[in-house]
């Protein structure tokens, strides 16, 4: 298929990670720019995400079309994905998620703040309702037009909630998009939870600027992909090994 090997293989990783950690379920998805094609990006065929496996990942143009037409049927909503790779050069990875966590926010419209120092890796964090450029739909982001709609509302930031939808969350990398994915939704859980005791004190903006500078280091983001993956019942340590021997 000419896929990348360890591209693949992380974005396995990746899909697991995500569904052990409550972030994706039956639905939702994942995906990762070529490194060797940044006019290609990579998404799973339609599967969920506990149960992706290499043979599953398919490579699309950033239109969203198969480079392989004989291939199996990927999600609806990878316009998405192609969306966001074609409007922003920088991002190299992008996850669609409905976690229970992010969902009150969609639905109220109220704001995720920062009420954490992982938090704050997150960023600002932008809202997008499918009303306002295209009226009554069934909420799915289906065509380009959507995509591209839903990426400019991102703007140079790296997250968005969609009305009563879910969120979409994007990374200069793999490991940069599941973390800050992961942190958006553990800070959704936080201030849900802080807010039964009384009112949140969040972060200031310099705090949210040095912290999230901090978190994305690749010394934190590779303990936290370390933890992760053990967690998903893979060995990250092993797999390293194995690409440093093929490489």
């Amino acid at each position: 298929m000419g896929q990348t090997p360890n591209a693949v293989r992380d974005l396995v990783l990746a899909n697991h990670i995500l569904a052990r950690e409550d972030v994706l379920d039956a639905f939702g998805h994942v995906s990762i720019r070529d490194p060797e094609n940044p006019e290609q990006y990579l998404i799973a065929r339609a599967r969920s995400p506990e149960v992706v496996e290499e043979a599953d990942i398919l490579r699309f143009t950033l239109d969203s079309n198969p480079v392989d037409p004989a291939s199996p049927a990927s999600y609806s909503e990878r316009v998405i994905h192609g969306a966001l790779y074609q409007l922003r050069a920088d991002i190299g990875a992008v996850c669609h998620f409905h976690a229970p966590a992010i969902m009150p926010f969609c639905i109220t419209g109220r704001e995720i703040v920062p009420v954490s120092h992982l938090g704050a890796t997150v960023g600002p964090i932008h809202r997008w309702s499918s009303r306002t450029d295209f009226g009554a739909t069934n909420l799915l982001v289906a065509s380009p037009e959507e995509g591209l709609s839903l990426g400019r509302a991102m703007g140079a930031d790296f997250a968005v909630l969609l009305a009563n939808h879910g969120g979409v969350v994007a990374g200069r990398t793999l490991k940069e998009a599941v973390f800050r994915t992961i942190q958006l939704c553990r800070n959704a859980e936080l201030q849900i939870a802080s807010l039964q005791i009384g009112d949140i004190d969040p972060l200031t903006d310099r705090e949210i600027e040095l912290a999230g500078e901090f978190n994305l280091r690749a010394p934190v983001l590779d303990r936290a992909w370390d933890y992760w993956s053990r967690r998903a019942g893979e060995d990250y340590r092993a797999t390293a090994s194995l690409r440093a021997v093929a490489g």
